[in-house]
C-alpha cells in the first residue's frame, strides 16, 4: 500500500474513529472496496448515473475520492460501476457507506474483543474487513445476496488480506454453519425481524439492524436475546439506515384513483407525515400501505386488498378523506399518530420493539405501554 493510501487511512481515523475501531481504519484499505469506478448521481435527474474511473484521475484525486466521509454507489440495479458503459438508470443496489456511519453501526451494535458476528450484506467487504481486523477472521461471516457483489467483495477483502467465511444467499435465512452469535448486524434495512435470525443468535446476544417499512418509515433496531428465545429493545436514537433488504421490497404500486369511496373530515394535518417519526408512526398503524404525494395530496395504498385513501385540503380550511377497500387505511392512522402526539410527538427511540415465536411488535414507552403489530 502506498504512503499517500496511508495517510489518507490515518486522517479518515482521525476524523471518524473510536477507540475501539481506530486501528481498523488505519489497517484497512478503503481502495480496494471501492474498486475501480463508481457511479455519481446526476444532479438533475436523481435515478441517472456516470461512472468516475480509477484510471482517469491521478492517484491523489483518486485517494482523496476513496477516503472522504461519504458514501460512494458502486451498483445500479445489478449493473456494476466498473462495468458501466455510458450513463446508467435506476437506483443503487451496492454501495460503500459512509465511514463514520458503518463506525456508528458497530459501535451500536456493542461489538467487542472476543465477538463471534452475523453480518447481513457483505456489500464491498469494507465493514466484513474491519472486524476481521479487530475480531480475526475466524469470528467474522458475512452474507451477501447478490453473487455479483458478493464476487467483488471476496476478492477486495482477500487482496486485502482477510478470510472471513463468506456465504452467498439469502441473508434473512441467516448462515447456521457457525452459530452461534454473539452479534448479529444488519447492513440492509428489513421489515421484520426473521426468524433465522433469532434462532442464531446464542441468549443475552443482541440483533441490530435498521428497519425501513413500505411508507418509508425508519428506525434503528436493537434487540437482546433471551433464554426463552424471544427478544427485546428499544430503537436507537441514531437515524441510521441501509438500503432494504431485496425480499423485504414493497410491491410495485400501480396508478390510483383518488376521490372514491367514504369521504369524511381528517382529524389530522396530512403534512404530518413529512415528519419521520410520524411517518413511522403511520407506518406502524398500517404496516401494508404505501404512501405517495401529488401536488397537495396525500395517497396510502394497500396493493394486496385494493385499499386506499387520499386526502387533499378544503377551500375554508382542514382536509377531505376519502377511503375505500377493506381497510380504513387513514383511520388507522389517524388513531395512531394522536395517541403519539398525546405521548408528546416522540423520536422513534421512545419506541421498543419485542420479538416472540408468534409476534413482533413495537410499543410506545414501556412494553405494557400503546402497541402495534408488525406483519407476519
Amino acid at each position: 500500500m502506498s504512503d499517500t493510501a496511508a495517510k489518507y487511512r490515518q486522517a479518515l481515523a482521525d476524523t471518524v474513529g473510536s477507540a475501539g475501531w481506530r486501528t481498523a481504519l488505519e489497517q484497512v484499505p478503503r481502495e480496494l472496496f471501492i474498486g475501480a469506478a463508481v457511479l455519481l448521481r446526476n444532479p438533475d435527474r436523481g435515478d441517472l448515473w456516470a461512472a468516475v474511473h480509477r484510471a482517469d484521475m491521478s492517484e491523489d484525486d483518486w485517494l482523496a475520492l476513496v477516503y472522504t466521509d461519504e458514501t460512494w454507489v458502486t451498483q445500479v440495479d445489478g449493473v456494476l460501476a466498473e462495468d458501466a458503459a455510458g450513463a446508467v438508470t435506476g437506483s443503487p443496489s451496492s454501495s460503500s457507506t459512509t465511514p463514520s456511519l458503518v463506525v456508528r453501526m458497530l459501535e451500536a451494535a456493542q461489538i467487542s474483543d472476543g465477538d463471534r458476528v452475523l453480518e447481513i450484506g457483505t456489500g464491498t467487504g469494507y465493514s466484513t474487513s474491519l472486524m476481521c481486523q479487530r475480531l480475526g477472521d475466524a469470528s467474522v461471516t458475512s452474507v451477501e445476496y447478490d453473487p455479483a457483489v458478493a464476487e467483488r467483495a471476496r476478492k477486495a477483502i482477500a487482496a486485502a488480506g482477510y478470510a472471513p467465511t463468506l456465504v452467498v444467499g439469502d441473508g434473512l435465512h441467516g448462515y447456521p454453519g457457525n452459530t452461534p452469535y454473539d452479534r448479529l448486524i444488519g447492513t440492509c434495512s428489513v421489515r421484520t425481524i426473521p426468524p433465522a435470525w433469532m434462532d442464531q443468535v446464542s441468549a443475552g446476544g443482541t440483533i441490530t439492524t435498521p428497519m425501513w417499512g413500505w411508507m418509508g418509515g425508519v428506525a434503528f433496531a436493537h434487540l437482546q436475546v433471551t433464554e426463552d428465545g424471544s427478544a427485546s429493545g428499544r430503537f436507537l436514537s441514531d437515524d441510521l439506515y441501509f438500503m432494504r433488504a431485496r425480499s423485504h421490497m414493497p410491491p410495485p404500486r400501480p396508478p390510483v384513483k383518488t376521490g372514491i369511496g367514504d369521504a369524511r373530515e381528517s382529524r389530522i394535518d396530512p403534512a404530518i407525515l413529512d415528519e419521520e417519526a410520524a411517518l413511522w408512526v403511520a407506518q406502524l398503524a398500517a404496516p401494508a400501505a404505501q404512501r405517495a404525494t401529488v401536488g397537495d395530496m396525500t395517497i396510502l395504498l394497500d396493493v394486496g386488498t385494493g385499499s386506499r385513501a387520499d386526502t387533499r385540503p378544503n377551500p375554508g380550511g382542514g382536509w377531505t378523506v376519502h377511503q375505500h377497500g377493506p381497510l380504513r387505511l387513514w383511520d388507522a392512522v389517524e388513531d395512531a399518530i394522536l395517541v403519539w402526539q398525546e405521548a408528546g410527538s416522540p423520536h422513534q427511540s421512545a419506541f421498543g420493539l419485542t420479538v416472540t415465536e408468534d409476534r413482533q411488535y413495537v410499543w410506545l414507552g414501556e412494553p405494557d405501554g400503546p402497541s402495534w403489530d408488525l406483519p407476519a
